[in-house]
């Protein structure tokens, strides 16, 4: 009993450490207000290596070996467990799903950010095709917040590239 409270303290630990990650996750971030759409591709990136490595290591040889003991002791401390795996897999799969979708808009970013007022307009139907694409067939990335935040960014970036236009000539 005393190896199984230890470990349990030790698990209530990872649990309090994964839980403040999704937090963090799910808070509101803080931008720039001119910030373009390749900072979105950017985001999920890194969420998605940060939760890919987070998965690595919930499923490594030490981890399992302490929840294989535990689940013998049947501990109370791996519901809570079994709860955070679930999400943090979820998490991982979002993040994974939306850096697959906006990949497909990060050929439209190049001549988002360097082309004229004019030859941009030449791009932006075939983007808004694909943030339609993305819109109706995405799992999770079909949100009006996501939406909207990516929308508002490739906003950004056309009118930067637009003022970049303007002062240069």
């Amino acid at each position: 009993t005393e190896v199984t409270e230890k470990l349990e303290e030790v698990v209530m630990i990872w649990i309090k450490q994964i839980r403040q990650v999704l937090v963090e996750g799910e808070q509101m971030r803080r931008e720039a207000d001119d910030i373009g759409p390749s900072a979105e591709l950017e985001h999920w990136k890194t969420r998605m290596s940060s939760f890919n490595s987070l998965l690595d290591e919930i499923k490594s040889s030490r981890v399992k070996k302490i929840i294989s003991i535990l689940q013998a002791a049947r501990s109370k401390t791996l519901k809570q467990w079994k709860e955070l795996d679930g999400n943090v897999t979820i998490a991982a799969n979002e993040a994974k799903d939306n850096v697959r979708y906006l990949y497909t808009l990060d050929k439209f970013f190049g001549p988002l950010a360097k082309a004229s007022p004019v030859t941009m307009m030449e791009h932006v139907p075939s983007l808004m095709n694909t943030v339609c694409m993305i819109y109706c067939t995405s799992p999770y990335y079909n949100t009006s917040e996501r939406m909207t935040s990516l929308l508002l960014k490739i906003t950004n970036q056309m009118i930067n590239t637009c003022k970049t236009y303007l002062c240069e000539g």
